[in-house]
């Protein structure tokens, strides 16, 4: 068993509120859950209207596997409106 682990950063410029900055980060969790089958949360930096923080979590038999899925949800998230990818790190275990 293969466990893939991201931790990716992310920017909300156009947030004006908590509510709104949930609103663009709930879409993302939500899109990522279901098109790549992987556990989501927003992990860190809660309180900041601008900022927040996914861990994202893929579980498979392969590593060749996991490393493809990381590859893609990172694309995904690049090119979701309403937010910027500032940094991300990637873990297996």
């Amino acid at each position: 068993m293969i466990v893939g682990v991201l931790r990716i950063d992310l920017a909300v410029y156009e947030s004006h509120s908590l509510k709104d900055k949930r609103r663009v980060i709930r879409s993302i969790k939500d899109r990522l859950a279901n098109r790549f089958n992987a556990a989501v949360a927003e992990v860190d930096a809660l309180d900041s209207r601008q900022r927040a923080v996914l861990g994202v979590a893929v579980v498979a038999n392969e590593t060749a596997h996991v490393h493809r899925c990381l590859d893609k949800i990172v694309d995904f998230v690049r090119r979701q409106p309403g937010a910027s990818l500032i940094d991300y790190q990637r873990e297996l275990y």
